[in-house]
Formats: C-alpha cells, sequence, structure tokens
C-alpha cells in the first residue's frame, strides 16, 4: 500500500459529497487525508442537489446544511513539500478560500512540482486564483467555466479531463470516472514513477 499524505483545502460551505466521497476513496489506498482550512476546527459542510420535483423549479442548486468536516490544521501552517498530491473538493467554500494567500502558496507548489491534483466542481476556482490554470485544460461545473478560460485555460464539458497531473471533473456525479485515473497518478508518484 502506498503511503503519503494528500491535502484537502475545505471551508465552510464545503459540498459534502465533492469533500467525504474523496477522503475516504484517497485513504483507501492508504494515504492520509489532511483536512485543511482557514484555521484548524469544525467546518459546517452543505448539500446542493437540484431538486426533482417541485412546484417551483430551481435554475441552479439549491443548498442544504449537511454533515461537519474537520480541519486539523491551518493554511498558514502547511508546508506543501511533505505532500503526494492535493484534492480540490468544491461547493461555496472556494469562492472565499481563493483570496487567502497561504491556501494560494500551496496550490502553487503541487502544480510548479507537478504533483497529482484531482479537482472537482468549484474547486476549480481555487486553482484560477492562484494562477495556475493557464494554458491547462480541465472540467468544472458549467457556471464555473469562466474560471478556467478567463486565466487563458480551456473549458472542457466532459466527466473527467486528464491534463498531466490534472485531473478534474464537473460535480461529484462524475466521480466513478474521475478516481480510477486520479489514484492511479498518485500511486506511480507515490512509487517513484
Amino acid at each position: 500500500m502506498p503511503t503519503g499524505k494528500v491535502l484537502m483545502p475545505i471551508g465552510d460551505a464545503t459540498e459534502v459529497m465533492d469533500t467525504l466521497y474523496a477522503l475516504f476513496r484517497i485513504a483507501e489506498d492508504g494515504y492520509e487525508v489532511v483536512v485543511a482550512g482557514p484555521e484548524s476546527r469544525p467546518y459546517h459542510g452543505v448539500l446542493h442537489e437540484i431538486p426533482p420535483s417541485e412546484v417551483v423549479p430551481w435554475d441552479i442548486t439549491r443548498e442544504l446544511p449537511a454533515y461537519h468536516v474537520r480541519a486539523t490544521v491551518a493554511f498558514r501552517d502547511v508546508d506543501p513539500t511533505g505532500y503526494a498530491g492535493l484534492f480540490l473538493s468544491g461547493g461555496r467554500a472556494p469562492e472565499y478560500l481563493r483570496y487567502d494567500q497561504d491556501l494560494l502558496r500551496i496550490t502553487r507548489h503541487f502544480f510548479e512540482a507537478k504533483k497529482p491534483i484531482g479537482m472537482v466542481c468549484h474547486g476549480v476556482e481555487i486553482a484560477a486564483a492562484a494562477g495556475c490554470l493557464a494554458g491547462r485544460r480541465a472540467a468544472t461545473v458549467a457556471k464555473c467555466a469562466l474560471d478556467i478560460t478567463q486565466c487563458g485555460g480551456e473549458y472542457v464539458n466532459a466527466a473527467t479531463v486528464i491534463d498531466h497531473n490534472l485531473i478534474s471533473c464537473r460535480t461529484w456525479h462524475d466521480y466513478s470516472s474521475l478516481f480510477k485515473p486520479f489514484m492511479a497518478l498518485l500511486n506511480r508518484a507515490a512509487a517513484g514513477g
């Protein structure tokens, strides 16, 4: 079993399916998933869905309270050189996390070092704010396509997009096609390949 650490940044309004599925799946392969936040504390998770039958339909996702997720380290205390990979989950959290200069420093490290990066939904907002998407191809939820294109990247409306060390998908609904290549990349990198 590979060993090593994978960093997962979160904040209030982290989407729980985006976050918890990834946390447990990565841990299945023997990695320690370190959840980081602006501070070391529990964060409020949310559930996003488009209701299947409403009298008045929703054009966008509806947000409901969900599980809490604990961050065990603050961004300012993270040394990214000790991590094998990064996973950027979604929800509304990235909308304000993208202003955290420590998180942007951390994110740039993973892109510059060409370490494995998984990214889903609004997680793209962190990579975009860090200036890491120029010349890159990535998937995200359609309403975040501008976060890729305004930075000189290419938005791809596909279940999963593999661009070297960056593997991205639109939403957690695409995880069945994201995690096989992401875990293969992470395992190869951990084995020195």
